[in-house]
């Protein structure tokens, strides 16, 4: 008896909840409220774009030339470190951060500038490296993807409202940036002509 009515009241709650809209991050719908978006990137044939190309459109967003907004990933980035030795000294724990650099512009307008960063430890052994090669390299691919992965989120989140918000901060700027520089030039002072000898 009691484990019917346990059954009954969490199928209610979870028919409450997604009628209510709830879902848990990371599952669920993948919904993006931009639907098309260009995208571009210093290393336009390199992995990661490839990742974020085939993901927005698995989410529904048409990724074409001619798009109101650009994705631009403008650099990639991999800083490794020493984090610490083992007594022998002959394997020691390296700290590997990658890092991803993005915009979204509008025209020659860039809107949003950010950047994301992925940080992991892992083991390197100098009596296995090839092993340890392979560990590195796996922990490559997966801090790829968890960049890849926080980047969508962030796009996510974006509306085309906020955009149009930024947009208009963005061109107000480049505008006051125009006037102050033709004021600037104005009030230059004109090259002194050239003394006639005589």
């Amino acid at each position: 008896m009691k484990r019917s009515l346990t059954g009954l009241l969490l199928v209610m709650l979870t028919t409450t909840l997604v009628a209510c809209g709830f879902q848990l991050r990371g599952v669920g719908s993948n919904d993006f409220a931009l639907k098309e978006l260009d995208l571009s990137a210093r290393n336009a044939y390199g992995q990661t774009v490839k990742d974020v190309r085939r993901l927005l459109e698995a989410s529904g967003v048409r990724v074409h030339d001619g798009a109101p907004y650009e994705l631009v990933l403008t650099h990639e980035g991999e800083q490794q470190r020493t984090a610490s030795y083992t007594s022998s000294a002959r394997s020691a724990e390296y700290q590997l951060t990658t890092s991803l650099d993005y915009q979204i512009r509008s025209g020659n307008l860039s809107l949003l500038d950010d950047k994301l960063e992925v940080q992991r430890v892992y083991v390197h052994d100098s009596n296995n490296l090839i092993g340890s090669d392979q560990e590195s390299q796996q922990l490559r691919t997966e801090m790829r993807r968890e960049l890849v992965q926080q980047l969508l989120m962030r796009l996510q989140q974006l509306t085309p409202a906020r955009l149009g918000e930024l947009q208009e901060k963005a061109q107000a700027r480049a505008e006051a940036e125009a006037k102050a520089s033709a004021a600037a030039r104005q009030s230059a002072p004109a090259p002194a002509l050239p003394l006639l000898q005589r």
